[in-house]
Protein backbone atom coordinates (compact mmCIF):
# COMPACT_ATOMS: atom_id res chain seq x y z
CA UNK A 1 0.00 0.00 0.00
CA UNK A 2 1.38 3.75 -1.16
CA UNK A 3 0.86 5.87 1.75
CA UNK A 4 1.71 9.32 2.08
CA UNK A 5 3.14 11.85 4.85
CA UNK A 6 0.59 14.34 6.04
CA UNK A 7 2.05 17.56 4.14
CA UNK A 8 1.56 15.95 0.56
CA UNK A 9 -1.73 15.07 1.74
CA UNK A 10 -2.88 18.71 2.61
CA UNK A 11 -0.78 19.45 -0.71
CA UNK A 12 -3.14 17.45 -3.23
CA UNK A 13 -6.20 19.08 -1.44
CA UNK A 14 -5.36 21.77 -2.01
CA UNK A 15 -4.47 21.37 -5.63
CA UNK A 16 -7.57 19.34 -6.32
CA UNK A 17 -9.44 22.38 -4.35
CA UNK A 18 -8.06 24.32 -6.78
CA UNK A 19 -8.89 22.59 -9.93
CA UNK A 20 -12.41 22.03 -9.30
CA UNK A 21 -12.45 25.74 -7.79
CA UNK A 22 -13.06 25.09 -4.27
CA UNK A 23 -11.57 27.84 -1.86
CA UNK A 24 -8.78 25.85 0.08
CA UNK A 25 -10.32 28.03 3.25
CA UNK A 26 -14.40 27.12 2.96
CA UNK A 27 -16.46 30.52 3.21
CA UNK A 28 -18.98 30.26 5.44
CA UNK A 29 -21.95 30.40 2.74
CA UNK A 30 -21.79 29.14 -0.77
CA UNK A 31 -24.54 30.12 -2.82
CA UNK A 32 -26.70 27.52 -4.57
CA UNK A 33 -25.17 28.42 -8.00
CA UNK A 34 -21.61 28.05 -6.83
CA UNK A 35 -22.34 24.65 -5.44
CA UNK A 36 -23.91 23.17 -8.76
CA UNK A 37 -20.21 24.93 -10.14
CA UNK A 38 -18.41 22.60 -7.99
CA UNK A 39 -20.32 19.85 -8.86
CA UNK A 40 -20.34 20.93 -12.59
CA UNK A 41 -16.42 21.11 -12.20
CA UNK A 42 -15.68 17.48 -10.19
CA UNK A 43 -18.09 15.86 -13.14
CA UNK A 44 -16.06 17.27 -15.78
CA UNK A 45 -12.47 16.74 -14.42
CA UNK A 46 -13.85 12.79 -13.69
CA UNK A 47 -14.86 13.07 -17.74
CA UNK A 48 -11.25 14.25 -18.69
CA UNK A 49 -8.79 12.41 -16.06
CA UNK A 50 -10.62 9.40 -14.31
CA UNK A 51 -8.37 6.07 -15.31
CA UNK A 52 -10.97 4.82 -17.11
CA UNK A 53 -14.02 6.06 -19.47
CA UNK A 54 -17.18 6.67 -17.69
CA UNK A 55 -20.89 7.01 -18.20
CA UNK A 56 -21.81 10.41 -17.39
CA UNK A 57 -25.45 9.42 -16.92
CA UNK A 58 -24.60 6.65 -14.37
CA UNK A 59 -22.64 8.99 -12.08
CA UNK A 60 -25.12 11.92 -12.67
CA UNK A 61 -27.78 9.08 -11.03
CA UNK A 62 -25.28 8.13 -8.58
CA UNK A 63 -25.22 11.72 -7.50
CA UNK A 64 -29.06 11.73 -7.17
CA UNK A 65 -29.42 8.93 -5.40
CA UNK A 66 -26.38 9.82 -2.58
CA UNK A 67 -28.36 13.08 -2.52
CA UNK A 68 -31.65 11.71 -1.99
CA UNK A 69 -30.34 9.25 0.78
CA UNK A 70 -28.87 12.02 2.62
CA UNK A 71 -32.15 13.60 3.63
CA UNK A 72 -34.14 10.60 4.62
CA UNK A 73 -33.81 6.69 4.84
CA UNK A 74 -37.13 6.88 2.38
CA UNK A 75 -36.80 9.29 -0.20
CA UNK A 76 -35.48 7.38 -3.30
CA UNK A 77 -34.61 7.57 -6.88
CA UNK A 78 -36.44 5.09 -9.38
CA UNK A 79 -36.11 4.78 -13.24
CA UNK A 80 -38.01 5.14 -15.61
CA UNK A 81 -38.45 1.43 -16.36
CA UNK A 82 -38.29 0.56 -12.89
CA UNK A 83 -41.95 2.98 -12.08
CA UNK A 84 -43.49 1.71 -15.38
CA UNK A 85 -43.16 -1.68 -14.46
CA UNK A 86 -44.57 -1.57 -11.17
CA UNK A 87 -47.73 0.64 -12.57
CA UNK A 88 -47.93 -2.29 -15.36
CA UNK A 89 -48.03 -4.68 -12.36
CA UNK A 90 -50.55 -2.87 -10.27
CA UNK A 91 -52.79 -2.22 -13.53
CA UNK A 92 -52.62 -6.52 -13.74
CA UNK A 93 -51.07 -6.26 -17.10
CA UNK A 94 -47.56 -7.86 -16.08
CA UNK A 95 -47.56 -11.68 -14.95
CA UNK A 96 -44.84 -12.54 -11.83
CA UNK A 97 -43.73 -15.87 -10.72
CA UNK A 98 -45.26 -16.15 -7.77
CA UNK A 99 -42.59 -15.08 -5.26
CA UNK A 100 -41.43 -11.87 -3.23
CA UNK A 101 -37.65 -11.61 -2.23
CA UNK A 102 -35.93 -9.40 0.53
CA UNK A 103 -32.25 -8.34 1.15
CA UNK A 104 -30.30 -10.53 3.75
CA UNK A 105 -26.65 -10.05 4.24
CA UNK A 106 -26.11 -8.78 1.13
CA UNK A 107 -27.97 -11.51 -1.27
CA UNK A 108 -31.66 -11.32 -2.28
CA UNK A 109 -33.59 -14.32 -0.04
CA UNK A 110 -36.97 -15.48 -0.91
CA UNK A 111 -38.92 -14.50 1.59
CA UNK A 112 -42.55 -16.14 0.41
CA UNK A 113 -43.97 -18.18 -1.98
CA UNK A 114 -47.83 -18.13 -3.36
CA UNK A 115 -49.19 -20.87 -3.33
CA UNK A 116 -49.93 -22.70 -6.81
CA UNK A 117 -47.58 -20.38 -8.25
CA UNK A 118 -44.75 -21.10 -10.85
CA UNK A 119 -42.31 -20.82 -7.91
CA UNK A 120 -44.05 -23.25 -5.63
CA UNK A 121 -44.49 -25.73 -8.35
CA UNK A 122 -40.61 -25.41 -9.42
CA UNK A 123 -39.88 -26.71 -5.45
CA UNK A 124 -38.45 -22.78 -4.18
CA UNK A 125 -38.55 -22.46 -0.81
CA UNK A 126 -38.90 -19.09 1.62
CA UNK A 127 -34.76 -19.09 2.42
CA UNK A 128 -33.67 -20.16 -0.61
CA UNK A 129 -31.02 -17.29 -2.04
CA UNK A 130 -31.38 -15.66 -5.66
CA UNK A 131 -28.04 -16.19 -7.24
CA UNK A 132 -28.54 -15.53 -10.91
CA UNK A 133 -31.62 -14.35 -13.20
CA UNK A 134 -30.82 -15.18 -16.80
CA UNK A 135 -27.57 -16.14 -16.02
CA UNK A 136 -26.43 -13.04 -14.89
CA UNK A 137 -25.80 -12.24 -10.80
CA UNK A 138 -27.96 -10.77 -9.10
CA UNK A 139 -25.51 -9.75 -6.49
CA UNK A 140 -25.16 -5.71 -5.36
CA UNK A 141 -28.65 -5.65 -7.65
CA UNK A 142 -30.84 -5.29 -5.00
CA UNK A 143 -34.57 -7.09 -3.65
CA UNK A 144 -36.57 -4.32 -4.97
CA UNK A 145 -35.05 -4.09 -8.43
CA UNK A 146 -34.98 -7.88 -8.71
CA UNK A 147 -38.53 -7.95 -7.92
CA UNK A 148 -39.57 -5.95 -10.70
CA UNK A 149 -36.36 -7.49 -13.04
CA UNK A 150 -38.59 -11.18 -12.09
CA UNK A 151 -42.16 -9.17 -13.82
CA UNK A 152 -43.03 -9.85 -17.97
CA UNK A 153 -45.25 -10.24 -19.55
CA UNK A 154 -47.62 -13.48 -19.51
CA UNK A 155 -46.31 -16.63 -20.85
CA UNK A 156 -42.41 -15.40 -20.78
CA UNK A 157 -40.02 -17.61 -19.19
CA UNK A 158 -37.34 -16.59 -16.50
CA UNK A 159 -34.50 -18.63 -15.30
CA UNK A 160 -33.12 -18.72 -11.76
CA UNK A 161 -29.66 -20.04 -10.04
CA UNK A 162 -30.96 -20.51 -6.29
CA UNK A 163 -28.77 -21.78 -3.19
CA UNK A 164 -29.75 -23.55 -0.41
CA UNK A 165 -28.61 -24.62 2.96
CA UNK A 166 -25.03 -24.26 4.75
CA UNK A 167 -23.66 -21.27 3.02
CA UNK A 168 -20.00 -22.90 2.88
CA UNK A 169 -21.64 -25.93 1.51
CA UNK A 170 -24.42 -25.07 -0.42
CA UNK A 171 -26.73 -26.76 -2.70
CA UNK A 172 -27.14 -24.99 -6.13
CA UNK A 173 -29.92 -25.43 -8.77
CA UNK A 174 -31.56 -24.18 -11.72
CA UNK A 175 -35.31 -23.89 -12.14
CA UNK A 176 -37.02 -21.78 -14.97
CA UNK A 177 -39.90 -20.36 -14.34
CA UNK A 178 -42.81 -19.40 -16.30
CA UNK A 179 -44.21 -16.04 -15.60
CA UNK A 180 -48.84 -16.12 -15.20
CA UNK A 181 -50.76 -13.15 -13.84
CA UNK A 182 -51.16 -14.03 -9.79
CA UNK A 183 -54.42 -12.56 -8.17
CA UNK A 184 -52.70 -11.44 -4.81
CA UNK A 185 -54.97 -11.06 -2.24
CA UNK A 186 -53.81 -9.41 0.76
CA UNK A 187 -56.34 -10.28 3.14
CA UNK A 188 -56.52 -13.43 4.51
CA UNK A 189 -59.46 -15.79 4.50
CA UNK A 190 -62.37 -15.21 7.18
CA UNK A 191 -61.96 -17.55 10.12
CA UNK A 192 -63.61 -17.85 13.76
CA UNK A 193 -60.56 -18.51 16.50
CA UNK A 194 -63.13 -19.24 18.54
CA UNK A 195 -66.74 -19.03 18.81
CA UNK A 196 -67.46 -15.65 18.29
CA UNK A 197 -64.09 -14.38 17.95
CA UNK A 198 -63.16 -13.35 14.09
CA UNK A 199 -59.32 -12.99 12.81
CA UNK A 200 -58.35 -11.62 9.85
CA UNK A 201 -54.90 -10.87 8.84
CA UNK A 202 -54.32 -7.63 6.36
CA UNK A 203 -50.86 -8.24 4.51
CA UNK A 204 -50.77 -4.94 2.59
CA UNK A 205 -52.57 -1.59 1.77
CA UNK A 206 -53.05 -2.27 -2.08
CA UNK A 207 -56.12 0.07 -3.62
CA UNK A 208 -57.87 -3.53 -3.26
CA UNK A 209 -57.85 -4.07 0.15
CA UNK A 210 -60.45 -2.12 1.40
CA UNK A 211 -62.84 -3.64 -0.32
CA UNK A 212 -61.43 -7.39 -0.07
CA UNK A 213 -61.49 -6.61 3.83
CA UNK A 214 -65.36 -4.99 3.68
CA UNK A 215 -66.00 -8.98 2.11
CA UNK A 216 -64.56 -10.28 4.42
CA UNK A 217 -66.19 -8.77 7.61
CA UNK A 218 -69.42 -9.53 5.90
CA UNK A 219 -68.86 -12.91 5.23
CA UNK A 220 -67.96 -13.32 9.31
CA UNK A 221 -71.00 -11.44 10.09
CA UNK A 222 -72.95 -13.68 8.96
CA UNK A 223 -70.31 -16.46 10.58
CA UNK A 224 -71.54 -15.46 13.89
CA UNK A 225 -68.43 -12.97 14.71
CA UNK A 226 -68.96 -10.81 17.41
CA UNK A 227 -65.92 -9.60 17.73
CA UNK A 228 -62.37 -8.60 15.67
CA UNK A 229 -58.96 -9.27 15.75
CA UNK A 230 -57.18 -7.21 12.77
CA UNK A 231 -53.72 -8.52 12.20
CA UNK A 232 -51.13 -5.88 10.84
CA UNK A 233 -47.96 -7.78 12.24
CA UNK A 234 -45.47 -7.04 9.25
CA UNK A 235 -47.81 -5.21 7.28
CA UNK A 236 -45.14 -2.87 5.62
CA UNK A 237 -48.03 -0.19 4.89
CA UNK A 238 -48.98 1.11 0.72
CA UNK A 239 -52.09 2.97 -0.19
CA UNK A 240 -53.20 5.78 1.87
CA UNK A 241 -55.99 6.28 0.07
CA UNK A 242 -56.73 1.95 0.88
CA UNK A 243 -55.83 2.83 4.56
CA UNK A 244 -58.36 5.39 4.86
CA UNK A 245 -61.36 3.55 3.58
CA UNK A 246 -60.47 0.92 5.67
CA UNK A 247 -60.21 3.40 9.01
CA UNK A 248 -63.50 4.46 8.15
CA UNK A 249 -64.87 1.20 8.04
CA UNK A 250 -64.52 1.28 12.18
CA UNK A 251 -64.96 5.29 12.90
CA UNK A 252 -67.92 7.15 13.22
CA UNK A 253 -68.74 10.26 10.17
CA UNK A 254 -66.24 13.18 10.51
CA UNK A 255 -63.84 11.85 12.45
CA UNK A 256 -60.11 12.76 11.93
CA UNK A 257 -57.77 10.19 10.87
CA UNK A 258 -54.92 12.02 10.14
CA UNK A 259 -53.30 15.15 9.46
CA UNK A 260 -50.00 16.04 7.50
CA UNK A 261 -47.18 18.97 8.55
CA UNK A 262 -44.81 20.13 5.29
CA UNK A 263 -43.31 22.92 4.50
CA UNK A 264 -45.77 23.92 1.70
CA UNK A 265 -48.92 24.78 2.47
CA UNK A 266 -50.19 22.56 0.23
CA UNK A 267 -48.88 19.68 2.20
CA UNK A 268 -50.78 20.41 5.29
CA UNK A 269 -54.13 18.80 5.10
CA UNK A 270 -56.26 17.40 7.04
CA UNK A 271 -58.53 13.66 6.37
CA UNK A 272 -61.45 13.08 8.24
CA UNK A 273 -64.16 10.58 7.65
CA UNK A 274 -66.81 11.03 5.24
CA UNK A 275 -69.46 8.74 6.39
CA UNK A 276 -70.06 6.24 9.55
CA UNK A 277 -68.55 3.01 8.76
CA UNK A 278 -70.69 -0.55 8.82
CA UNK A 279 -68.46 -1.45 12.06
CA UNK A 280 -68.39 0.76 14.44
CA UNK A 281 -69.42 -0.72 17.25
CA UNK A 282 -67.53 -3.91 16.60
CA UNK A 283 -65.29 -4.99 19.49
CA UNK A 284 -61.98 -4.59 17.97
CA UNK A 285 -57.95 -5.44 18.88
CA UNK A 286 -55.46 -4.66 16.72
CA UNK A 287 -52.14 -6.62 16.63
CA UNK A 288 -48.51 -4.96 15.82
CA UNK A 289 -44.82 -5.96 15.71
CA UNK A 290 -41.47 -4.09 14.60
CA UNK A 291 -42.75 -5.06 10.70
CA UNK A 292 -46.05 -2.85 10.92
CA UNK A 293 -44.92 0.38 9.05
CA UNK A 294 -45.99 3.59 7.58
CA UNK A 295 -49.83 3.16 6.94
CA UNK A 296 -50.28 0.53 9.20
CA UNK A 297 -48.83 2.90 11.93
CA UNK A 298 -51.21 5.77 10.51
CA UNK A 299 -54.07 3.15 10.70
CA UNK A 300 -52.89 1.73 14.53
CA UNK A 301 -52.69 5.35 15.72
CA UNK A 302 -55.98 6.86 14.76
CA UNK A 303 -57.85 3.87 16.31
CA UNK A 304 -55.86 4.31 19.32
CA UNK A 305 -56.13 7.89 19.40
CA UNK A 306 -60.12 7.49 19.28
CA UNK A 307 -59.59 4.93 21.88
CA UNK A 308 -61.82 2.48 18.98
CA UNK A 309 -59.19 -0.55 19.35
CA UNK A 310 -56.78 -1.52 21.66
CA UNK A 311 -53.34 -2.33 20.27
CA UNK A 312 -51.62 -5.58 21.10
CA UNK A 313 -48.20 -6.40 20.36
CA UNK A 314 -44.68 -4.99 19.86
CA UNK A 315 -43.60 -1.10 19.26
CA UNK A 316 -44.19 -1.12 15.30
CA UNK A 317 -41.36 0.23 13.24
CA UNK A 318 -42.26 3.67 13.57
CA UNK A 319 -42.37 5.53 10.20
CA UNK A 320 -44.89 8.51 9.63
CA UNK A 321 -43.51 10.05 6.53
CA UNK A 322 -45.40 10.78 3.29
CA UNK A 323 -43.48 10.29 -0.53
CA UNK A 324 -44.58 12.15 -3.48
CA UNK A 325 -43.84 11.08 -6.46
CA UNK A 326 -41.54 13.77 -8.44
CA UNK A 327 -41.15 12.68 -12.54
CA UNK A 328 -37.79 14.13 -13.97
CA UNK A 329 -37.32 15.13 -17.28
CA UNK A 330 -36.24 11.86 -18.85
CA UNK A 331 -38.74 10.06 -17.38
CA UNK A 332 -37.30 8.91 -13.95
CA UNK A 333 -39.05 9.43 -10.99
CA UNK A 334 -38.42 10.98 -7.35
CA UNK A 335 -39.73 9.99 -4.43
CA UNK A 336 -39.72 12.82 -2.29
CA UNK A 337 -40.46 12.76 1.46
CA UNK A 338 -42.73 15.91 1.14
CA UNK A 339 -44.79 15.73 4.82
CA UNK A 340 -45.21 14.27 7.92
CA UNK A 341 -47.94 12.45 9.64
CA UNK A 342 -49.66 13.40 12.88
CA UNK A 343 -51.77 10.99 14.20
CA UNK A 344 -55.88 12.75 15.85
CA UNK A 345 -54.33 13.38 19.75
CA UNK A 346 -51.27 14.93 17.84
CA UNK A 347 -48.19 12.63 17.77
CA UNK A 348 -45.91 12.43 15.59
CA UNK A 349 -44.78 8.51 15.19
CA UNK A 350 -41.51 9.03 13.33
CA UNK A 351 -38.12 7.57 14.45
CA UNK A 352 -35.10 9.93 14.30
CA UNK A 353 -33.19 9.34 11.31
CA UNK A 354 -30.70 12.22 11.76
CA UNK A 355 -26.71 11.00 12.14
CA UNK A 356 -27.36 7.74 11.25
CA UNK A 357 -26.68 5.30 7.94
CA UNK A 358 -30.30 4.24 7.06
CA UNK A 359 -28.74 0.32 7.48
CA UNK A 360 -28.98 1.56 11.43
CA UNK A 361 -31.95 3.13 10.92
CA UNK A 362 -33.97 -0.20 9.71
CA UNK A 363 -32.23 -2.10 12.09
CA UNK A 364 -33.77 -0.05 15.13
CA UNK A 365 -37.28 -1.05 14.04
CA UNK A 366 -39.16 -1.35 16.74
CA UNK A 367 -36.97 0.46 19.48
CA UNK A 368 -38.22 3.52 21.02
CA UNK A 369 -37.18 6.45 19.79
CA UNK A 370 -35.18 9.21 21.47
CA UNK A 371 -35.98 10.12 24.94
CA UNK A 372 -36.54 13.66 23.25
CA UNK A 373 -38.59 12.26 20.79
CA UNK A 374 -41.18 10.59 23.57
CA UNK A 375 -41.01 13.68 26.25
CA UNK A 376 -44.30 15.01 25.36
CA UNK A 377 -47.75 13.24 26.22
CA UNK A 378 -50.56 13.34 24.40
CA UNK A 379 -54.15 11.99 25.16
CA UNK A 380 -56.56 9.36 23.62
CA UNK A 381 -60.02 10.72 22.80
CA UNK A 382 -61.07 9.44 27.06
CA UNK A 383 -57.76 10.87 28.37
CA UNK A 384 -55.66 7.85 28.37
CA UNK A 385 -51.96 9.24 27.70
CA UNK A 386 -49.83 8.28 24.35
CA UNK A 387 -46.55 9.21 23.50
CA UNK A 388 -44.88 9.55 20.00
CA UNK A 389 -41.75 8.95 18.63
CA UNK A 390 -40.03 5.32 17.76
CA UNK A 391 -43.18 4.23 16.34
CA UNK A 392 -46.71 2.68 18.21
CA UNK A 393 -46.19 1.28 21.63
CA UNK A 394 -49.33 -1.33 21.93
CA UNK A 395 -51.39 -0.77 25.05
CA UNK A 396 -51.08 -5.07 25.75
CA UNK A 397 -47.06 -5.32 25.10
CA UNK A 398 -45.82 -8.55 23.79
CA UNK A 399 -42.32 -9.98 24.62
CA UNK A 400 -40.37 -10.50 21.30
CA UNK A 401 -40.08 -14.26 20.03
CA UNK A 402 -36.76 -14.22 20.16
CA UNK A 403 -34.11 -17.39 19.18
CA UNK A 404 -30.54 -18.74 20.27
CA UNK A 405 -27.83 -17.22 17.71
CA UNK A 406 -27.64 -21.05 16.53
CA UNK A 407 -30.62 -21.29 15.53
CA UNK A 408 -30.59 -19.31 11.73
CA UNK A 409 -27.76 -21.33 11.30
CA UNK A 410 -29.67 -24.66 12.27
CA UNK A 411 -32.13 -23.10 9.62
CA UNK A 412 -30.01 -22.28 7.18
CA UNK A 413 -28.50 -25.81 7.49
CA UNK A 414 -31.94 -27.54 6.58
CA UNK A 415 -32.09 -29.03 10.01
CA UNK A 416 -36.16 -27.71 10.45
CA UNK A 417 -36.85 -29.78 6.92
CA UNK A 418 -35.30 -32.29 7.81
CA UNK A 419 -36.57 -33.12 11.51
CA UNK A 420 -40.07 -31.95 10.53
CA UNK A 421 -40.48 -33.21 7.26
CA UNK A 422 -39.73 -36.25 8.94
CA UNK A 423 -42.42 -36.52 11.36
CA UNK A 424 -45.00 -34.99 8.69
CA UNK A 425 -44.57 -38.03 6.38
CA UNK A 426 -45.94 -40.23 9.37
CA UNK A 427 -48.62 -38.36 10.68
CA UNK A 428 -52.31 -39.65 9.19
CA UNK A 429 -53.55 -37.25 6.08
CA UNK A 430 -57.35 -37.39 7.93
CA UNK A 431 -59.15 -34.56 10.02
CA UNK A 432 -58.69 -36.52 13.23
CA UNK A 433 -55.14 -36.32 12.89
CA UNK A 434 -55.00 -32.57 11.69
CA UNK A 435 -57.35 -31.61 14.49
CA UNK A 436 -55.42 -33.71 17.24
CA UNK A 437 -52.40 -32.10 16.30
CA UNK A 438 -53.17 -28.29 16.90
CA UNK A 439 -52.57 -29.58 20.86
CA UNK A 440 -50.05 -31.95 21.22
CA UNK A 441 -47.03 -29.79 22.55
CA UNK A 442 -45.95 -33.18 24.32
CA UNK A 443 -45.69 -34.98 21.46
CA UNK A 444 -43.76 -31.89 19.45
CA UNK A 445 -41.18 -31.65 21.93
CA UNK A 446 -40.70 -35.28 21.95
CA UNK A 447 -40.82 -35.83 17.90
CA UNK A 448 -39.42 -32.78 16.96
CA UNK A 449 -37.47 -30.98 19.52
CA UNK A 450 -35.45 -33.66 21.20
CA UNK A 451 -34.43 -34.35 17.50
CA UNK A 452 -33.66 -31.43 16.96
CA UNK A 453 -31.56 -30.34 19.23
CA UNK A 454 -29.62 -33.21 18.75
CA UNK A 455 -28.74 -32.35 15.37
CA UNK A 456 -27.31 -28.68 16.58
CA UNK A 457 -25.34 -30.14 19.11
CA UNK A 458 -23.42 -32.76 17.25
CA UNK A 459 -23.18 -30.43 14.25
CA UNK A 460 -21.96 -27.04 15.71
CA UNK A 461 -20.61 -28.41 18.81
CA UNK A 462 -23.08 -26.27 21.45
CA UNK A 463 -24.65 -26.74 24.77
CA UNK A 464 -28.02 -25.81 23.46
CA UNK A 465 -29.92 -26.42 26.49
CA UNK A 466 -33.18 -24.47 25.46
CA UNK A 467 -35.60 -23.08 28.81
CA UNK A 468 -38.92 -23.87 28.99
CA UNK A 469 -40.09 -21.05 26.81
CA UNK A 470 -37.87 -21.45 24.14
CA UNK A 471 -38.28 -25.30 24.04
CA UNK A 472 -41.76 -24.23 23.58
CA UNK A 473 -41.35 -21.86 20.64
CA UNK A 474 -39.19 -24.34 19.12
CA UNK A 475 -41.68 -26.68 19.09
CA UNK A 476 -44.14 -24.26 17.53
CA UNK A 477 -42.09 -23.84 14.63
CA UNK A 478 -41.14 -27.09 14.54
CA UNK A 479 -44.69 -28.42 14.20
CA UNK A 480 -46.08 -25.57 12.08
CA UNK A 481 -43.67 -27.00 9.15
CA UNK A 482 -44.94 -30.23 9.72
CA UNK A 483 -48.54 -29.13 9.57
CA UNK A 484 -47.73 -27.41 6.28
CA UNK A 485 -46.08 -30.14 5.22
CA UNK A 486 -48.41 -32.78 5.84
CA UNK A 487 -51.93 -30.55 5.69
CA UNK A 488 -50.98 -27.82 3.15
CA UNK A 489 -50.99 -24.07 3.70
CA UNK A 490 -54.53 -24.14 5.22
CA UNK A 491 -53.23 -26.18 7.95
CA UNK A 492 -50.46 -24.17 8.55
CA UNK A 493 -52.41 -21.65 8.73
CA UNK A 494 -55.06 -23.30 11.37
CA UNK A 495 -51.93 -24.44 13.50
CA UNK A 496 -50.63 -20.61 13.56
CA UNK A 497 -54.00 -19.32 14.61
CA UNK A 498 -54.26 -22.02 17.32
CA UNK A 499 -51.17 -21.54 19.14
CA UNK A 500 -50.04 -17.89 18.05
CA UNK A 501 -49.24 -16.41 21.65
CA UNK A 502 -49.76 -13.36 20.65
CA UNK A 503 -53.54 -14.20 18.60
CA UNK A 504 -54.23 -16.06 22.56
CA UNK A 505 -52.93 -12.76 24.25
CA UNK A 506 -55.57 -11.22 21.74
CA UNK A 507 -58.58 -13.43 22.80
CA UNK A 508 -57.49 -13.03 26.39
CA UNK A 509 -57.71 -8.99 26.53
CA UNK A 510 -61.10 -9.00 25.09
CA UNK A 511 -62.43 -8.61 28.20
CA UNK A 512 -60.89 -6.18 29.53
CA UNK A 513 -61.81 -4.12 26.45
CA UNK A 514 -64.40 -2.22 27.42
CA UNK A 515 -63.14 -0.79 30.41
CA UNK A 516 -59.47 0.26 28.86
CA UNK A 517 -61.08 2.52 26.14
CA UNK A 518 -63.58 4.00 28.74
CA UNK A 519 -66.55 2.70 26.99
Amino acid sequence: MITLPRWRLASAAACLASLVGIPARAQAQVSTYEQLQSFSSVLSQVRANYVDSVNVGSLVRAAIVGMLRSLDPHSRYQAREDFELEARFDAGQLAAVGLSVEDADGAPVVLNVVPGGAAARAGILPGDRVRAMNDSAVAGLGARTLALRLLGERGTRVRLTLERGPRWEPDTFVVTLKRAIIEHHVVSPPRLVEPGTAYIRLAEFTPPAAKELRDALERLRGMGAKRLILDLRGNPGGSIAAMIEIAQEFLPAHTSVFRTAGRKKSGVDSVVTAQAGDFVTLPLIVLVDEGSASASEMLTGTLQDHDRALVVGRRTFGKALMQTALPLPGGDVVWLTTARVITPSGRLIQRSYQGIAAEQYYSLAGRTGLASDTLTVYHTDHGRPVRGGGGIRPDVERPAATFPVWFPVALDSGFVEAVADSVAAVLPANEEARVAWLDESARWDRDLVTPFLARVRTRFAVRAEPDTALRARLGRALASRAAEVRWGPDGAEEFLLHNDPDIRAAIAAFPALPQSLGR
